[in-house]
């Protein structure tokens, strides 16, 4: 018999050694889940927030792809790597000479708005290949810069030549590419040692659980982690409607709804507070863009 799809978001913190498909091909096995997906990759070597989406969730991932995130972020002073990163072999040795005061003068200039060129060794698709498939072939490919935006950068802790920062950023961010270009506006270089995800969007890490409890919990306690999808459009307008315009907006037409923003996307809700999916709002009506299943409302398909 196959297995009985679920519905939700889980909370992950993925370990360290784990592609981000990895770690979403375990969890789909400890819940017996047929469709899932993740909402953002986390390199191997990196640990931390990983949100999966199962089921019905799936519909609204991107609301989480946008998101901003956080980070923790150990970088090694002195050296470069052809990565940026721990994964690559060294090309260059500096003496440290800093001190807290240049440093935290460096982190406050790479705060805001900036262009930053994606690194070769990413995901990053040119001409249908993966800039990393490049990489392995030894070719420099140019890159297009793209505007990132970073809203935290913080100095935790500083020893030696090891430095450990805070980075709340926006999408497309690369902190290998950050830790590059920190190293080098201190003069010394650096590269990344270490990289955790605390938080994505309204997300925490310290909610999240491990594959190792998902093992132990096995399929019925796995999903019983899941939040409801709904926690993926909290950052929308809510519109409550009645029943009848509940049934009409889940068969694709549209609803009145006066006194909703728009042009402006709107999460809506039914009677008893069912989620029912996301709409387009344009004047005092409700377009449908994206519904969920009757048999995930425990409806009749």
């Amino acid at each position: 018999m196959a297995a009985v799809q679920p519905h939700g978001v889980l909370l992950l913190d993925k370990p360290p050694g784990y592609s981000s498909t990895q770690a979403l091909a375990r969890a789909k096995r400890f819940l017996q889940a047929p469709k899932a997906g993740h909402t953002g990759t986390l390199d191997p070597f990196a640990t931390g927030l990983l949100p999966l989406v199962f089921g019905e969730a799936t519909k609204f991932a991107r609301f989480l792809l946008d998101a901003r995130k956080t980070y923790r972020a150990t970088l090694r002073l002195g050296v470069e790597t052809t990565t940026g990163d721990t994964e690559g072999v060294e090309v260059a040795r500096v003496p440290v000479a800093v001190d807290t005061a240049l440093i935290d003068a460096v982190l406050s200039q790479f705060v805001g708005v900036r262009d930053q060129t994606p690194p070769m060794h990413s995901a990053v698709r040119v001409g249908g290949k993966r800039l990393y498939e490049f990489a392995r072939e030894g070719v420099e490919i140019e890159r297009a810069a793209r505007r990132i935006e970073i809203s935290v950068l913080e100095r935790e802790a500083f020893e030696g030549d090891e430095l450990v920062i805070s980075v709340a950023c926006s999408k497309g961010t690369y902190v290998r590419t950050l830790a590059v270009d920190l190293g080098r506006a201190l003069g010394c270089g650096a590269y990344l040692t270490g990289l955790r995800r605390t938080a994505v969007g309204p997300f925490r890490l310290e909610d999240a659980t491990s594959l190792e409890a998902l093992e132990v919990a096995g399929p019925v306690g796995g999903r019983a982690r899941l939040l409801p999808v709904e926690v993926l459009v909290q950052g929308l307008p809510r519109f409550d409607c009645r029943a009848a315009e509940a049934q009409r907006f889940s068969h694709g037409q549209e609803i009145a709804a006066t006194g909703t923003p728009g042009p402006a996307e709107v999460a809506v809700f039914g009677p008893e507070g069912r989620f029912l999916g996301v709409a387009a709002a344009a004047g005092a009506r409700l377009a449908p863009l994206r519904l969920m299943a009757p048999q995930a409302l425990g409806e009749a398909p």
